[in-house]
């Protein structure tokens, strides 16, 4: 391990000259360490998805406390994130990676244990943190031990794994959890330790340490600052629910507004902000950060509330569900590296246009499919979730183009951040907005008799027949109006892309030119 050391502080050695701290012998082991942690967030991600029902029934959770159980991860990730990879930067990414991968992993083994929702959504909070820093390290690790010819290859089979993990990591779960019971849901987050072990163990011994780059400020005031914004604002939108208690829903909501007033100027007067907020004056840049919070909202709020439905209100198993998330995850394996292609040739625009309508067409058939009540998984929510993927794979590719082409080459790391921040966040205000909406139109629709279970939750054993009827029709509108708003702001996304991103491949608008053209 010396030697490695030694070799990464010599100027002249070959490995400081291909640009990278780690010699050739070594890189395979940063590669599978950056698979192993990335798969932890992929798979305990989605399968929560489809663990939520079982989840709820053993622990007695509330629609607004399963709301939080993915919300508070998602708050620390999305508001810690752009602090996490600079952590990196300041102290080493091989030291922040396996402090990030040794935080997610406890606070999962917590999680694993927590015998009450508040005790869960308290350590699923800690848990983004560890991800926040995680995250970002693990593409750039590979990308600081990898010289730039193999670099490309090495992020492939990065994303190749990733996407297979994200694919398989549901299909498996739903499975177990159907095999096994509602208590085996407690083996999503302890399934993150042998993982994460693994991972430390290939980073600490067969690893070198890397040299920092840069005395960078964490701006842990602006990380605070956006946790507290964000925190308020989910705050408010879950407490429109009623069982979110809904005396405190304005206040939280203005108080939200407020802080993240305070955010913005606190971060024009930062020397070093954790957001660069001079990128937004470029419009192409503004246009798509805001077409992928429309999108991901979207996204994010169909993949949490529909395993919920599907589960509680149709009847299907955890194994059946599971699939839904197969689609998505092969489309965009299979896909991206087509289309970005396209993309280089024709410009962003029309694929991240197209793209964001074919996942409209999909959200709307399946607000019409449970709206009408028809209850068809593999010849009715599936064949339209592969369509959703195929919208997706379209997207995501050109998306990135679009951000980080829209700036100067100094700011791509920035805006790449910039970027993955904006979808989260979209991600925590659908879960905490949509949620409120389908409670409303469930109990106004149930009108809350004594006996019949929330939305999302699954029937008690016993309950009369015309209550489970009531139930399901409540389930199936309550689902529908979710799926009607998404649809909405998936067209919304296309049309901003439209009007914004540019739509050829050169020039790209540099700094100073708005006009997206």
């Amino acid at each position: 391990m010396s030697s490695a050391n030694e070799t990464t502080a010599d100027s002249h050695s070959p490995v400081r000259a291909n640009g990278t701290f780690c010699p050739q012998t070594q890189r395979k082991f940063v590669l599978v360490a950056a698979i192993l942690a990335s798969a932890l967030g992929f798979i305990d991600g989605s399968i929560l998805a489809i663990a939520m029902p079982a989840l709820r029934v053993d622990l007695g959770a509330s629609l607004a406390q399963a709301q939080w159980i993915s919300n508070a991860y998602a708050l620390t990730l999305s508001a810690l994130i752009l602090a996490g990879g600079a952590a990196g930067d300041r102290f080493g990414l091989r030291r922040a990676f396996v402090a990030g991968i040794a935080l997610f992993i406890a606070a999962s083994l917590a999680c694993a244990v927590a015998p009450d929702p508040a005790i869960l959504i308290a350590f699923r909070a800690i848990q983004g943190i560890g991800a926040a820093i995680m995250v970002p390290g693990s593409l750039a690790i590979i990308a600081k031990a990898y010289p730039k010819k193999e670099r490309g290859r090495a992020i492939g089979i990065w994303a190749a794994a990733s996407a297979l993990t994200t694919a398989l990591g549901p299909v498996l779960g739903g499975f177990v959890l159907t095999t096994f019971g509602n208590g085996v849901w407690r083996a999503i987050f302890a399934i993150n330790l042998p993982l994460g072990l693994i991972s430390i163990y290939l980073l600490l011994a067969k690893v070198p340490a890397d040299q920092p780059t840069e005395k960078r400020s964490l701006d842990l005031g602006g990380a605070a600052l956006a946790t507290l914004a964000f925190g308020s604002l989910a705050y408010g939108l879950t407490a429109m629910n009623a069982e979110g208690g809904g005396m405190m829903a304005g206040p939280a909501i203005v108080a939200g507004v407020v802080l993240l007033f305070v955010f913005i100027l606190y971060e024009r007067w930062q020397r070093e902000p954790m957001i660069d907020l001079g990128l937004f004056r470029i419009g192409a840049f503004a246009g798509a950060n805001l077409a992928t919070f429309f999108l991901y909202f979207a996204l994010s709020a169909n993949l949490f509330y529909l395993p919920m439905v599907l589960i509680a209100g149709w009847g299907l198993s955890s194994a059946e569900v599971g699939f839904i998330f197969l689609p998505l995850s092969a489309s965009i394996a299979l896909l991206s590296g087509p289309v970005g292609q396209w993309s280089d040739k024709i410009g962003p625009r029309l694929p991240i246009a197209a793209g964001s309508l074919i996942v409209a067409i999909a959200f709307a058939g399946l607000a019409l499919l449970s709206h009408a009540g028809i209850h068809r998984f593999w010849t009715g929510a599936f064949p339209l979730m592969a369509l959703m993927g195929l919208g997706m794979a379209l997207v995501v590719s050109p998306l990135s183009t679009a951000v980080m082409t829209s700036v100067e080459d100094k700011d791509t790391g920035a805006a790449s951040g910039i970027n993955n921040a904006v979808s989260r966040v979209g991600g925590l205000i659908a879960v905490a907005a949509m949620g409120s909406l389908a409670a409303f139109i469930y109990a106004r629709l149930t009108g809350n008799p004594a006996g019949i279970p929330g939305f999302g939750e699954p029937p008690p054993a016993g309950l009369a027949a015309n209550l489970d009827a009531l139930r399901i029709t409540a389930s199936d509108s309550a689902f529908a109006a979710v799926a009607a708003v998404t649809t909405l702001l998936c067209v919304l996304s296309s049309i901003v892309a439209w009007l914004t991103v540019p739509g050829q491949a050169s020039p790209w608008p540099r700094q100073g030119d708005d006009s997206g053209e």
